[in-house]
């Protein structure tokens, strides 16, 4: 078999990663593609949201399935484009990928079928928003309602903060903003909880805590996220439940109402208060750094999966994991979620202790004439498994150490709720 992945990131590293694993695939290629794909995979420089050109290669070369990484191309209805012309796809169509691309449209889909989730507030334009936050309860959660890279979200302790929020989206930070989505604040834990489906059968595909702030402690602003750790220390059989009847199933319900089947990886971001879940969001797609932390506890071919979910029979495959915890760390370019340099060489990968346990996925890497280069704001993930988080943190910071990049930067406390 071919097969084609789309995206550049570190979750397509991990995902082009376990497809060579299976004795089904005979060529991989990336579209674009990183420095780390090039060593499994034949890179193609396409724009992921050139569709045609996209179409073209596919024909060309036979690919038999196309797998979407980013949730770009998904919300602009890359999966829809491509069946048309009856090239298998694994991920959602444009309908269920507005999961993702409107917080506001999830929010009315919890309104109309009772998923729990925060209190909420919808605004238009600047002047209703300010004249909101006037009597508005802090901390307050404030969003952009379109795609922003995991950072458009603001947890603001004061009506200062809460108005450069505002200033920010409506002034394009995130791209053109048509509306603002202001939430109430919960107080608990966030888990990363994930599932895979065909359309009809939802199988449970692996639970993380994703570190989204830049700073040690959970400080700082958000990013697209420093680092993961898999398992949840918050999973059980009870809240499980929970989470598949009080909000996935209700979720893919409001789908289908809508004309709309779920095929893919849905991400479901979720505060857990007592053992209760409440929605936070959506990601139409396997998370990132999540992704790089659950696959390599997988067991079963990823392939097989794969071709279950586009054929509509996963209710056929077994998915089996290894029990072994996993904990991913971001290595980030200086100045990380602001503004940083690009081009700058990256040294001594070859010192890095790689085997059955310890991983290293590219994210924002390119290789020019044999040389690595960092072109992103999160650069590397550095995985380890083991039977003790602890373990799995000390192996990832020596190899930390053995590279020493010093135009870089990561946590240090990543897991820090199941280590320290």
């Amino acid at each position: 078999m071919k097969i084609a992945i789309l995206g550049s990131g570190g979750r397509e590293h991990a995902i082009a990663f376990s497809v060579s694993k299976s004795k089904k695939i005979k060529k991989i290629y990336c579209i674009p593609g990183n420095a780390g794909t090039k060593e499994l995979a034949e890179n193609i420089n396409i724009e992921i949201n050139d569709f045609k050109k996209i179409h073209d290669f596919i024909i060309d070369k036979k690919i038999d399935i196309v797998v979407v990484g980013p949730e770009d191309p998904l919300v602009n209805g890359i999966v829809d484009y491509l069946e048309k012309f009856k090239i298998q796809v694994f991920g959602p169509n444009k309908i269920a990928s507005r999961l993702e691309g409107s917080k506001i449209f999830t929010k009315n889909i919890c309104k109309n079928y009772n998923i729990p989730t925060s209190r909420f507030e919808i605004f238009e334009n600047r002047e209703d928003s300010k004249k909101f936050l006037k009597n508005a309860e802090h901390p307050l959660v404030i969003k952009a309602d379109n795609l922003a890279a995991g950072k458009g979200v603001y947890i603001c302790k004061n009506i200062r903060e809460s108005n450069l929020a505002v200033e920010e989206i409506f002034g394009g930070k995130f791209g053109v903003a048509k509306n603002i989505l202001f939430e109430e604040f919960l107080e608990g834990e966030e888990m990363s909880f994930f599932i895979i489906s065909d359309g009809a059968t939802i199988k449970k595909f692996g639970t993380a805590q994703d570190h989204k702030r830049v700073g040690e402690g959970d400080t700082g602003k958000n990013t697209g996220g420093m680092g993961a750790y898999s398992p949840s220390r918050l999973i059980n059989d009870n809240l499980e439940k929970k989470i598949f009847n009080k909000i996935i199933h209700p979720t893919l319900k409001g789908l289908s109402d809508l004309g709309a089947k779920y095929k893919g990886f849905l991400y479901v971001g979720l505060m857990i208060v007592n053992n209760e879940p409440y929605l936070i969001e959506y990601n139409v797609r396997m998370g990132d750094p999540e992704c790089q932390t659950i696959l390599p506890t997988l067991n079963s071919d990823i392939v097989d999966i794969f071709i279950a979910c586009v054929n509509e029979n996963l209710d056929e495959v077994q998915i089996e994991w290894s029990n072994k915890k996993s904990v991913c760390v971001v290595l980030c370019s200086e100045g990380y979620p602001e503004t940083y340099k690009k081009n700058i060489e990256i040294k001594n990968l070859e010192k890095i202790k790689l085997d059955k346990n310890n991983f290293l996925f590219h994210a924002g890497t390119k290789n020019n004439d044999n040389k690595i280069f960092a072109t992103g704001g999160r650069v590397l993930n550095f995985i380890s498994l083991s039977n003790d988080f602890n373990i799995c943190r000390k192996n990832i910071h020596n190899n930390l150490d053995n590279l020493n990049w010093k135009k870089g930067f990561y946590r240090k406390d990543i897991g820090y709720k199941v280590i320290d």
